[in-house]
């Protein structure tokens, strides 16, 4: 028999499903999976299939994003793939904290300064991050 944890591991949302449950973008899904919050399985066709525990964390970085939290936040809270999501009071303590540490000038000097960088190197592809920071500066 399959423990429930096999179970809630098992990749079999292709991505359109996972949008319809999630309420995220495609986009928005794979820029998540760049920041290595979530890991979809990978078919020979190199399609995603999520498990219940990818739709869970996405919905648990949806959530984040909605209260204000921005990706660095979100990762010093819910960390990469297969670490163990904080609880609840833990995430709103470490969430005010991060909001006092890092001001939004700080912020946004760090995102330009990450966008500069990779702008920097001609020889790498355009990636997803850089489509998202670039439209925060003109």
């Amino acid at each position: 028999m399959m423990s429930d944890e096999v179970r809630r591991n098992l990749a079999l949302f292709p991505i359109g499903i996972v949008q319809k449950l999630t309420v995220l973008t495609a986009r928005q899904i794979r820029y998540y999976e760049q920041h290595e919050l979530i890991q979809p399985v990978r078919t020979e066709g190199n399609q995603r299939l999520f498990s219940f525990n990818d739709v869970e964390r996405l919905l648990e970085v949806k959530k984040l994003i909605d209260q204000g939290l921005n990706i660095a936040g979100i990762k010093a809270m819910v960390g990469k793939t297969g670490e163990a999501i904080p609880s609840a009071a833990d995430q709103a303590e470490l969430g005010e904290r991060i909001k006092r540490e890092i001001s939004e000038e700080e912020l946004h000097s760090i995102m330009k300064q990450e966008l500069m960088e990779r702008a920097g190197r001609p020889s790498s592809p355009a990636t997803l991050i850089q489509g998202e920071l670039s439209r925060f500066f003109h």
